[in-house]
This record gives structure tokens, C-alpha cells and sequence, in this order.
């Protein structure tokens, strides 16, 4: 009987022992949560403020490149959005422009990008003007009565020349033939097969996704991975629907965070504003895409 009991006594002891080390374990995790959860909050805020920096370093850049350019206090004389019919006008206007051998310069001037010696010698002090509006197709004639950038959808490789002509190609800037544009968000997918710009073909979707909360520690890293499995899982659909397109031109638009996503099977990708569902989101994204702005240096 004493037996018996000294055992349960001790048994009881070495319960009390585990409980206390459990209690103690369970503080340490408690602590190790609340740090994880501090460590997730700030990370998050250093995004923001590395995003803030990069922000102001390109303006500060841009004001620089301005300066040193002479144009701090210059102002395009027209700015105006181009779409539709009245971009067909100007695109025939400048596709009239006819002159003397090597009177009419054409340049494409990627974004970041050296103004080229070319079009500093056709705009002279204007010319620092074109960085700015970088990307952009300039054209501009010797005699001085003509200039203008035009933002390019389907941009070709830099080149500046001099010609009879101004060196444009329609399918910079409008949808020609058989080609495919793809929608892809982080929660939305949308696909649609066009012969120029008559829509032959729609497919769309959209995912769950879960929203973001105020939770910290363990929850917060636990809803941060199944987020990231849930877009993850997203994108592989969406590629998937990319895939069983017919028309071989493929231009994909959508959040700059996802795009990276589809270089390798894109001829163009490009970052877009469009929310609503998959084909009202598709129809805005397609209107921003091929819309041009116009600026007169």
C-alpha cells in the first residue's frame, strides 16, 4: 500500500514537473509567435518604405536627367490619349509625311535609355523632352515643323534613322490579324482570340483568394503560405487556359507582380489597371493596352 502510494506520489510530481515545462515551452512559443509576428510587420513595412525610396529615386533622376538636360522649366506643348479612330488620323497623317531623301527622322527610345545623338540633333533643346516621354516612338523632320513621341503598345527594338519617310509600322500600334490576350491577376484569369478587333474567342475565371487580416504570429505566416499556395495554384491554371489558345501572337496584361510569370511564353507583357469580372476586366485591360499618348516636344 505505502509502495503503491510513493509511486503515485511521485508519478504526480513528475506531472506537476511536465505541466510547468509545458507551461514554460508554451510561453517560449508564445514569444517566438510574437516575435515572428513583429518580424512579418516589419518586413512589411520595409517593403513600403524600399518601394517609397525607389519611388522617389526616379524622380529625383528624372529631375536631374532634367536639369542637366536644360529642360527643368519645359512643358509639352500638346499631350493628348489616342485610341480608335482618331489614332487611325494621326497614324495617317504621319504615315503621309513625305520629303526629301533623309529629311524625316524615326526613333524608338526604350525606357532608361540614352536620348540618341539623333534625336538630340533634330530636337536640339527640346530633345531632353523625349526622355521623359521614354518609351516612345519619335518623329521628327529637318526642317523643324515637325515632332512628336507616341507611346508604343507593341514596342520594336531601339533604332533611330533618318529617311523619305516617317518608318512606322501599324502593328505597333493597333491589333492586327489573329492574336491572343490574356488577362491574368492574382485572383482573375481571362483570355480572348481576336482577328484584329473582332473578338472571336472569350474564356474567363476568377479564385478564391484569401483577403488579408490582422492576425499575427502563427496565423499570420500560416495565412501568408496558403495565400502564396492559392496564387501559386492560380497561375498554374491560368497557364494551363494560355496554353490551349490557337492563335500563336500572345499578349499578356495584368498586375506587374504576376507577369514575370509569363515572359517566356508572351511576345508582350505589359502592366494594366482593370478590375470588374473576367470579361469586363478583359475589355478595360484591352483598351488600356492599345491606347497611345501623345506628346509634342
Amino acid at each position: 500500500m505505502l509502495d503503491e502510494l510513493l509511486r503515485r506520489g511521485s508519478l504526480k510530481e513528475r506531472i506537476e514537473e511536465l505541466e510547468e515545462e509545458n507551461h514554460h515551452l508554451q510561453r517560449q512559443l508564445e514569444a517566438e509567435e510574437e516575435r515572428r509576428a513583429d518580424a512579418v510587420s516589419e518586413r512589411q513595412d520595409a517593403e513600403e518604405r524600399v518601394n517609397r525610396l525607389q519611388d522617389r529615386v526616379t524622380e529625383l533622376e528624372d529631375r536631374v536627367e532634367r536639369l542637366q538636360d536644360g529642360d527643368a522649366d519645359r512643358e509639352f506643348r500638346v499631350e493628348e490619349t489616342l485610341r480608335g479612330g482618331r489614332l487611325d488620323e494621326v497614324l495617317d497623317r504621319l504615315a503621309a509625311v513625305e520629303t526629301e531623301p533623309e529629311g524625316v527622322l524615326t526613333a524608338y527610345v526604350a525606357d532608361g535609355r540614352e536620348v540618341p545623338d539623333p534625336v538630340r540633333t533634330a530636337l536640339g533643346d527640346r530633345a531632353g523632352l523625349v526622355g521623359r516621354a521614354a518609351p516612345c516612338l519619335v518623329v521628327a523632320d529637318d526642317a523643324g515643323l515637325l515632332s512628336a513621341c507616341l507611346s508604343v503598345p507593341v514596342a520594336p527594338e531601339p533604332f533611330a534613322r533618318w529617311d523619305e519617310r516617317v518608318a512606322l509600322e501599324r502593328a505597333w500600334f493597333r491589333p492586327t490579324g489573329e492574336h491572343a490576350v490574356a488577362l491574368v491577376r492574382s485572383d482573375l484569369f481571362a483570355l480572348a482570340e481576336f482577328d484584329g478587333d473582332e473578338r472571336v474567342a472569350f474564356h474567363g475565371f476568377d479564385s478564391d483568394l484569401k483577403s488579408q487580416h490582422s492576425k499575427g504570429g502563427f496565423s499570420q505566416s500560416r495565412f501568408e503560405r496558403l495565400r502564396e499556395e492559392q496564387i501559386d495554384s492560380h497561375l498554374e491554371r491560368c497557364r494551363a487556359a494560355i496554353e490551349e489558345r490557337s492563335a500563336d501572337r500572345l499578349y499578356v496584361l495584368g498586375e506587374r507582380s504576376v507577369l514575370s510569370e509569363f515572359g517566356d511564353v508572351a511576345d508582350v507583357t505589359a502592366s494594366v489597371d482593370a478590375t470588374g469580372d473576367p470579361e469586363a476586366a478583359l475589355e478595360d485591360a484591352v483598351r488600356e493596352f492599345w491606347t497611345v499618348r501623345l506628346r509634342v516636344p
